[in-house]
């Protein structure tokens, strides 16, 4: 049953109170709205019209699901609407990481607007990012990549509970680095474990796992120390609650209320591409409109690819200085 046809043939014989006007109304003969009218009573279980007198009325059970028909031919023609004005313009999914900034996302998706084209966003991991540009269900996507390959860096750091006698967002920019996290010699044996290291979904990428492994194991950090963090809101809640430590960005980091400290070694930072899905004419460039907001969303900030060594003059300042505190 097309049900959408059939609620406007119950609400035009409503509105005209005569099955001749409403059928005019459609366009369609009497007859077949007639069919229509008698098959959605079958449907709903009850006689809409009282056919009894010369002028139908509508009967009780009519009347009760009037406004309830109304609204779904309405949402319909809104539904309609949006189509016709994504159609007239250019429509691009973007993939994008879960814990990117709304505001950033808001930035990109005006930004797509003023450009004639409509942007929807997608979050999804790292793995289903890449797999959406090469199959094209995504227009673009923020793409994982090494730091030192990338075209943003977004500065990781441990977030963990907030001190009681921190001042201002209680956020620190001194670096850390992962030695200090290891047990201290000297000291008496805890009978608690330390708080695990979790990992969002977001950096459990494998060439990223396999650097932190491999400097977790430099560190003296014990095997296991660092672990899945699951959902998102679970190890948010094992943060604040001072039962872990989760490496996250700063921006996640301030969104929670959590104290962060950006790692020293940024070998171990994100660091992102914006790109875009391979079209007939090969790849398509993205437009800097959208790159920009996109990559603030996450934290992360313009890197030269070409200069001198971190720590040189002319380095990327704000990525320096996230880096090393």
């Amino acid at each position: 049953m097309d049900l959408l046809a059939h609620l406007e043939a119950y609400v035009a014989t409503a509105d005209e109170a005569g099955f001749s006007r409403a059928a005019d109304r459609l366009g369609i003969a009497q007859p077949l709205l007639s069919r229509r009218i008698k098959t959605l009573e079958e449907h709903l279980g009850g006689a809409l019209f009282d056919r009894s007198r010369r002028r139908i009325a509508t009967t009780e059970l009519g009347v009760l699901l009037l406004p309830y028909a109304r609204d779904v031919l309405d949402r319909a023609q809104r539904l309609r609407q949006v189509a016709r004005s994504a159609g007239r313009s250019r429509v691009r999914a973007v993939g994008v990481p879960a814990d990117c900034a709304p505001a950033g996302l808001a930035r990109a998706l005006r930004a797509g607007t003023e450009h004639g084209i409509t942007l929807g966003m997608r979050e999804l991991p790292p793995s289903e990012r890449e797999s959406g540009l090469a199959e094209g269900s995504l227009g673009y996507a923020l793409v994982r990549t090494a730091p030192e390959q990338a075209a943003y860096l977004a500065p990781l750091g441990l977030a963990s509970a907030p001190e009681p006698d921190a001042t201002g967002s209680g956020l620190t920019r001194r670096a850390v680095h992962l030695e200090e996290l290891r047990p201290r010699r000297g000291r008496a044996v805890e009978r608690t474990d330390p708080p695990p290291l979790l990992l969002l979904t977001e950096d459990q990428v494998p060439y990223f796992e396999d650097r932190l492994a491999r400097a977790a194991a430099r560190s003296g950090l014990p095997e296991g120390r660092v672990r899945p963090a699951g959902p998102a809101a679970t190890a948010l809640a094992e943060t604040l609650a001072g039962r872990a430590l989760l490496l996250c960005t700063e921006p996640f980091a301030r969104q929670h209320g959590a104290h962060w400290r950006p790692l020293a070694d940024r070998a171990l930072h994100r660091g992102y591409d914006v790109s875009a899905a391979l079209g007939r004419n090969g790849t398509e460039d993205v437009p800097e409109w959208l790159a920009g907001p996109l990559a603030s969303a996450v934290g992360a900030v313009p890197r030269r690819r070409r200069g001198p060594e971190p720590g040189a003059a002319g380095e990327d300042v704000p990525a320096r200085l996230a880096a090393r505190g």
